[in-house]
């Protein structure tokens, strides 16, 4: 294999479903250390915690258990169960902002799951039996550590609910527990679950972890195509006989960026549409992306009678065309969607990090035959930047440029 495979992926093998300690647990056994996750959560401001890790069975196969043991006795955290509350506590932590804005996302689907559910107002709503340092530290250690790991881009297995009732704040309830549920089925993104219950009587799958997962994955299905390097494994709570309860997690390198032939069979999917509010594009084109399109472009065209029309299309990979058709339905006017295969062949690229004056900028360097033919800046990295330190967009491309030019 030639070039070096930069797109750093994380499959979650959800078989046996997916919880915030289980996270922790298959992240740390993949060879993240405790002390290095440790110190990186006192960067949250909670207390009252410590984490601790012991190598467990399940089902006789080794897995690896991490628990957040409470100290409120010795140490006592003020209640912190509301949105403004865990709000104040992310912003005003020392966390990367691409952690900060990732956890405030996945927070805000929490709470807007529990007022849904519960019938109240998202300002009053509490978190109920999600402990909220225990839901902090589950959540915040699951992205420090994929950060740590270097992973980019996370696909699941379709996950496993489990059955049977579970007991609340609210008595005993049905699995899925509502919570679970509404952030399963919920519209605001663009990405489907794929669900199923083995039949075990037990709640595998809890809010906090489904909410990880919802919002992490690119996609849910099969592993996709890449070369594996670690594999970490989390144990549930539970024991069973008949199954593992575990939670792995399979650490490597996505072949879409990484292999020596960037030759590969793609679907493209298109529609002509000619009665939609301009508008609206903008929303479809962010729900396609985030569901997995490749690219989504649109094209003016004429259509039958002289209509000024747009064609939509959309380049994704045959795994994800019926999840991205059925957003296309769902967002758009059209009635009808037509599809076909096309080859295609890209270069090879690299990430590698530029130190600017303005700040570390990621540079996307495109090679063939391993000579690199094009150093691009990552645009997103420009207009972060140029947004925080309030200067023109321009200005950041033009001083990135000067600076990798004497690379």
């Amino acid at each position: 294999m030639k070039g070096n495979p930069n797109l750093k992926t994380a499959y979650f093998d959800c078989s046996s479903g997916i919880s915030g300690d289980m996270c922790l647990g298959a992240l740390v056994d993949a060879g993240v250390s405790l002390k290095a996750l440790e110190k990186e959560l006192r960067k949250v401001p909670i207390k009252g915690y410590k984490l601790a890790s012991k190598k467990a069975k399940r089902a006789g196969f080794r897995a690896t258990k991490v628990d957040v043991l409470q100290l409120s006795a010795l140490s006592p955290q003020p209640s912190a169960k509301k949105w403004r509350d865990i709000e104040k506590i992310i912003k005003t932590s020392k966390l990367s902002d691409n952690i900060k804005q990732k956890g405030l996302k996945i927070f805000k689907r929490l709470f807007e799951a529990e007022a849904k559910v519960h019938g109240e107002r998202f300002d009053n709503v509490h978190l109920h039996e999600l402990g909220a340092v225990d839901c902090i530290v589950d959540i915040f250690g699951t992205l420090i550590a994929m950060e740590i790991l270097g992973i980019e881009k996370v696909y699941s297995s379709p996950v496993n609910l489990g059955g049977g009732f579970v007991k609340t704040t609210h008595g005993i309830l049905p699995v899925p527990a509502p919570a679970t549920l509404e952030i399963l089925s919920s519209q605001r993104s663009a990405l489907s679950c794929q669900l199923y219950s083995d039949g075990t009587n037990f709640e595998l799958t809890t809010p906090t972890g489904t909410v990880i997962i919802k919002e992490l994955a690119s996609g849910f299905g099969n592993i996709p195509e890449m070369s594996i390097g670690k594999i970490g494994i989390g144990a549930g709570s539970k024991d069973f006989k008949h199954k593992a309860n575990v939670l792995r997690i399979f650490v490597g390198e996505s072949m879409e960026q990484g292999s020596e032939s960037r030759e590969q069979e793609i679907t493209v999917i298109e529609t002509n549409i000619d009665d939609m509010n301009p508008q609206v594009y903008e929303y479809v084109m962010e729900r396609l992306f985030k569901a997995g399109a490749l690219d989504v472009y649109l094209a003016q065209i004429i259509m039958k009678k002289g209509r000024p029309g747009i064609k939509l299309s959309v380049l994704c990979n045959d795994s994800d065309k019926e999840n991205l058709m059925k957003i296309m339905f769902e967002e758009t006017t059209t009635i009808g969607l037509r599809f076909y295969s096309v080859g295609r062949k890209t270069l090879t690229r690299e990430i590698k990090k530029l130190n600017t004056k303005f700040g570390k900028i990621n540079l996307k360097l495109s090679k063939v035959d391993d000579k690199v033919v094009r150093i691009t800046p990552e645009y997103e990295d420009c207009k972060r930047l140029a947004k925080k330190l309030n200067l023109p967009l321009l200005e950041v491309i033009k001083s990135v440029s000067s600076a990798k030019g004497k690379k």
